[in-house]
């Protein structure tokens, strides 16, 4: 499944720092892990199985940052694979 603009708007949004959160998107569930800045750095996308784990793909947020101001220069996702997470 490739990330489409809304999701990623919605994954742009800053969170709260440290924290794992579940929502659901556009019939699917998101489990999104976030950084100290509370920007999310992991998604697991798919179908949120009774014990909560999600069994679907995996994204991994890279983030490029000014070495000066720490502003965000630019970042992508990279679909690192298919997973079932456990909680």
């Amino acid at each position: 499944m490739a990330l489409g603009p809304k999701l990623i708007e919605k994954l742009n949004k800053l969170y709260t720092p440290d924290s794992r959160l579940d929502q659901h998107y556009n019939g699917k569930d998101l489990t999104l892990i976030t950084n100290e800045k509370g920007e999310a750095v992991t998604l697991f996308i798919g179908k949120r199985l009774e014990n909560g784990a999600i069994s679907g793909e995996r994204y991994v947020r890279k983030i490029v940052r000014d070495s000066k101001t720490g502003k965000v220069l630019r970042s992508h996702w990279d679909l690192k694979g298919k997973v079932t997470r456990s909680n």
